[in-house]
């Protein structure tokens, strides 16, 4: 993907990327419109639904409390002291007709509290029930609530939904705990008194102020027990430890919860003030309340279509208008192609399009004169390979060199002159080298060591030469001819001319890094270092010979500021000239 969009032209890419920009800019915008409103729905639903659980609470804790306040009125009345007072007396005489006597009052109980459907009076000298209620002789008090009678410090104790066990009517039921009190403020032992709520009815009054079907209100206890269990859907999430720790400390509050399918869920929860054990918790699924929202999401996706569509247009004039000033400078390139220097970019634009016309105009302005300075500089190599050559017939030297020819061969040192023939012949045959200015480092080395023996002929007990190369492999390194021999010379001519004792020439090679060092060092009277440095690298002036002004002129023709030449020279001792070259 990557690569293909490389290839596309410029256009393409403007297009694509303000299809892209508008994309994003709408994808952005869109997403953060939705997410702020499903935030916003998403408080305002908890905010609503925590004011109506605080009043769902409010009424249970209401009935809670009015079926409390009925129970302790039913102990108030007379016959249920006169009942008190024969327990305390362990007066059994009196049982049946205290049975009789209290049907009245547990009618009473239910009429004055609709909810109640049975009350169950527990006591050592027997068990008192309305004689409706058809008691199920088969369980006893003590079997079904023993666990709960030996819990400490309770007065009241609720229990959620159970299976009502006392009487023949086997459903759910809920069921307060009392222990009864007497008029003189005293409990009675082991008098206790039950009062079951049918599961049904307490549901009815739970879900009475639902908002809609997506709203479900369950009454737990903090361990996540269910006080009433729901009617349809059973709900394992209460058990999840996770969802418990939120209500366990109690109050009141919301929060978000993802349950173990995966489920996001609005959560609210109140504690009852009649029973802090007992909490009220509403649970909402986040989807069926953002559900309203899919409309903006589709209305999302429908502008991106448009402005896409609006996008490709725009993009392409807007392309269009950019990308003609450019347009333009490439057609000027395509006319450069062909060779013709005289074209020029111009434009009434002042951004970095036009910036880089006129620096084409620039360069091609520098193109005409580096063509121009090419031109001179192919003149001034010529001209400086036309001096090579006239320097390996320098008159002088080969006037020399055959004057010492003839003069051996008259004094009939033939063996002499058969030498000095034949060094001559490959001195011009290297140096000639088929008309190539590259030679390698074997034969330069080659060509020196011909000019040095026929200048030991010429000039006899006048000097030594030694050559040292540092590695074999040397040999084969590429480079100009005639590099040596103008050092060579030099030495000879101006080093000796007026030194009485035997000089000495030393040519080291060797290399450091990427460069080849060629160092000519003689034991001659020496020059001015800096003065000779100064004096090479003149420019514009007319030199003279060839020697090191011609030499360092080939040097920068062919290998332009990477090659240099460098002086050291203390009088009478040691002189040194040292070529730089890169290694080709």
């Amino acid at each position: 993907m990557g690569l293909n969009f490389y290839k596309l032209s410029l256009k393409k890419r403007i297009q694509l990327l303000f299809i892209f920009l508008a994309i994003l800019c709408i994808s952005v915008t869109g997403i953060c419109s939705y997410l702020f409103a499903a935030r916003n729905i998403e408080r305002s639903a908890l905010q609503l639904k925590q004011g109506i659980l605080k009043k769902s609470v409010q009424v249970m804790d209401e009935h809670l409390r009015h079926i409390v306040v009925s129970s302790y009125s039913f102990m108030l009345n007379e016959t249920f002291t006169q009942v008190m007072k024969d327990v305390r007396s362990n007066n059994t005489a009196d049982y049946y007709q205290n049975l009789s006597l209290l049907q009245t009052s547990f009618a009473q109980l239910k009429l004055v509290e609709p909810l109640i459907d049975t009350a169950y009076l527990n006591t050592p000298i027997g068990d008192f029930f309305s004689t409706k209620d058809f008691p199920d002789r088969t369980k006893s008090f003590s079997e079904e609530y023993g666990a709960y009678l030996k819990q400490e410090s309770w007065n009241t104790l609720w229990l959620g939904a159970h299976r009502n066990e006392l009487f023949q009517w086997k459903g759910n039921a809920l069921s307060l705990l009392l222990k009864p009190i007497v008029l003189d403020n005293h409990y009675i032992p082991n008098v206790y008194m039950l009062v079951n709520m049918r599961e049904e009815a307490m549901r009815a009054i739970l879900e009475q102020d639902l908002m809609n079907n997506q709203v479900q209100l369950f009454l737990l206890q903090k361990d996540g027990t269910m006080v009433i269990r729901p009617n349809s859907q059973q709900h394992a999430f209460n058990l999840e430890r996770g969802f418990i720790e939120h209500f366990s400390r109690g109050g009141a509050g919301d929060f978000n919860y993802t349950n173990a399918k995966g489920e996001n869920l609005l959560v609210n929860y109140s504690t009852l003030s009649m029973n802090e054990d007992w909490v009220l918790v509403s649970i909402q699924s986040k989807a069926d309340l953002l559900q309203p929202l899919k409309q903006i999401r589709w209305l999302i996706i429908l502008i991106m279509l448009f402005c896409i569509a609006l996008a490709l247009i725009l993009s392409n004039l807007l392309a269009s208008a950019l990308l003609k000033p450019l347009n333009k400078l490439q057609r000027l390139m395509a006319e450069v192609e062909y060779n013709d220097l005289e074209v020029r970019f111009n434009s009434r634009y002042e951004d970095e399009v036009s910036a880089v016309g006129y620096k084409f105009n620039r360069m091609l302005d520098q193109i005409q004169l580096l063509i121009q300075e090419v031109r001179t500089s192919e003149q001034d190599k010529r001209k400086s390979e036309v001096k090579a050559l006239q320097a390996q017939v320098d008159p002088h030297f080969l006037y020399n060199t055959l004057n010492a020819i003839f003069w051996k061969s008259e004094s009939g040192e033939k063996k002499d002159v058969s030498e000095m023939i034949v060094s001559l012949s490959l001195l011009f045959r290297l140096g000639l080298n088929n008309g190539n200015d590259i030679t390698t480092l074997q034969q330069e080395i080659k060509h020196v060591e011909q000019y040095l023996q026929l200048q030991q002929k010429c000039y006899e007990n006048l000097f030594t030469y030694s050559i040292h190369i540092e590695a074999p492999s040397h040999f084969s390194i590429s480079m100009l001819k005639i590099l040596l021999q103008p050092l060579v010379e030099n030495s000879i001519l101006h080093g000796f001319r007026d030194k009485a004792d035997l000089g000495s020439i030393v040519i080291n090679v060797y290399r450091e890094g990427g460069f080849l060092l060629l160092q000519v060092t003689d034991n001659g009277c020496g020059l001015d270092a800096d003065q000779m440095e100064k004096t090479v690298n003149e420019h514009g002036t007319e030199r003279k010979g060839y020697a090191l002004s011609n030499l360092q002129s080939r040097l920068s023709l062919h290998y332009g500021e990477s090659a240099s030449i460098a002086f050291r020279s203390i009088p009478d001792i040691e002189t040194t000239v040292t070529i730089t070259i890169p290694i080709m």
